[in-house]
């Protein structure tokens, strides 16, 4: 069984109150993030993620289950969001402690 490698991407967006104020195409990005993002759910890179509700200002989370780093920053630079310049992410490796399926 080969080992993988984990992260935790933070997606920062342009603004603290992105993404309430979305203007159209900005709309149309994170469209085509959300379908990129379940693309890799469904090919099982993407373990979990979705919008942080932070009071200073949500952001996107996702936990990458991947080879390693270059694989892991070849998912984000790909992103849609972030290849347009509209988000910009950090990325952390992490160790799982645990884990066990949602009913979502």
């Amino acid at each position: 069984m080969e080992l993988m490698a984990h992260f935790f991407i933070k997606l920062i967006g342009p603004r603290p109150t992105f993404p309430f104020d979305m203007n159209e195409s900005e709309r149309a990005l994170m469209t085509q993030h959300a379908q990129y993002f379940q693309e890799r759910f469904n090919q099982r890179k993407v373990l979990i993620y979705g919008p942080v509700m932070d009071p200073q200002g949500p952001y996107g989370m996702g936990v990458l289950e991947v080879a390693d780093d270059a694989e892991a920053r070849g998912i984000m630079d790909a992103d849609p969001s972030v290849v347009a310049g509209l988000n910009r992410y950090e990325m952390y490796p992490m160790k799982i402690g645990g884990a066990q399926a949602s009913a979502v």
